[in-house]
Formats: C-alpha cells, structure tokens, sequence
C-alpha cells in the first residue's frame, strides 16, 4: 500500500479522522490514548475503496462475507472499558473482522492475539495489519468460541461478535482481575457487558443496548 493511501485525503484525510474523534468526545468517548488512537489509525483502509469516503462515519460498514466493520463509537466504548480500570498487558480478541479494532488495540497493549473463523477476512486484516507496522498483533484462523488457549491468560477479552452465552472456554481464559467486555444476546436484543473476574468468581454490569453480528462455531 502506497504512503499517500494510508495517510488518506479528501473524505480520508486528517482532518476528517479530527471531525470523527469529535465526535466521539461528544458521544461520552473520554480516554484521551483511545481517541489517540482512533485519531492516528486510517480506518479507510479497513474498509473497501469503494467505502472509503464513508469510512470516518460513525457508522458501521460492511465488509463482506456477512460482516461488518463495527462503528467508531462501539470500539473507542469497549477499548475504553478494557483499559480504564488499570494496566492491560495481553488482550484476546474474539473476531478479527477487517483488523481494525485489533489495530486500535495494539497501539494501546502489549500483546494483541486476535483469531478469525472466515479465512477470506483473515488474510485482508493481516495484511494491513503489517503495512501498519503493528507487529504486537498476532492473528490466526480459528474457530472463536475456543479462544487462544495456548497464549492464555489475558488481562482482557474482547468480543466482536455476539454470543447468546459466553462460551466457558473464554471465562478460562481470563486472568484474575481481568476484564471481558461482550455483546450477548440474540439479534435485536443485545446487551454490552463487561466481566470482571474476582476471587469470588465473575462480576457481570451491562453497559448499554448494542447490535453485533452473531458469534458463530467453527472456521471457513
């Protein structure tokens, strides 16, 4: 991908990446390295060109394959969550879709591990992922209701897809005092919901109503 591709003009350009973290501080969106991070990532090459003028909406797009590319708001409010209660090394994403909220992450953790069950997307979201330079992401094809195990535990899971139940394997996966934030719920009645995992056990407030593509078993 070319320089001026990624740097981005006209609909694409800086200054329209400065209208869209605006907005987001209007919308509530308040952690100052998340709207950094959303400021500095060119969410027009995660979508494709014929898109791109629509990319800095705060909408979300599709992306093929029956997915969608999440709206600004939904990723700076659940990157926000994850990381406001304290440090974040290590984070687990269910659902690498075009890459680019695993991109906003690995400009904010460690260690980003993000799996895929549809190849198709997979190989466009590492792509960019590399032209970004983000070499703390680690992605790879899987079936997302299994997680990561072999890299556990995280200091956080996000879910990009919605479950009617989180899986078991996921509530494993996750280290004491770790954050797990989810949609859940079947189409139309979803809930946000953030999980915190205690001595005690698992401590669940829901955020606020949402609508995400299923989560579904298996790869392709």
């Amino acid at each position: 991908m070319n320089v001026s591709r990624l740097q981005g003009i006209g609909m694409t350009s800086q200054r329209t990446r400065e209208r869209l973290v605006r907005r987001l501080m209007e919308e509530g969106i308040s952690n100052t390295a998340v709207l950094d991070a959303i400021r500095s990532t060119p969410r027009h090459i995660f979508v494709d060109e014929a898109l791109e003028s629509r990319s800095y909406d705060d909408t979300a797009l599709p992306i093929g394959f029956g997915q969608t590319i999440s709206q600004p708001y939904i990723v700076a409010r659940m990157t926000e969550l994850l990381i406001e209660t304290g440090p974040c090394h290590k984070v687990l994403e269910i659902g690498t879709g075009s890459g680019y909220q695993a991109a906003i992450l690995g400009l904010l953790v460690d260690e980003v591990y993000s799996v895929e069950r549809i190849s198709g997307l997979l190989v466009k979201a590492r792509k960019r992922l590399r032209e970004l330079q983000l070499h703390n992401v680690k992605v790879k094809a899987a079936d997302g209701t299994m997680g990561w195990p072999e890299k556990a535990p995280y200091d956080a899971i996000i879910l990009t897809a919605a479950p009617n139940d989180i899986p078991t394997e996921l509530y494993q996966q996750l280290a004491l005092d770790g954050r797990m934030i989810a949609p859940v719920g079947e189409a139309g009645a979803q809930d946000l919901v953030l999980i915190t995992r205690t001595e005690q056990g698992f401590d669940k407030v829901v955020i606020e109503k949402v609508s995400f593509v299923p989560l579904l078993p298996g790869s392709q």
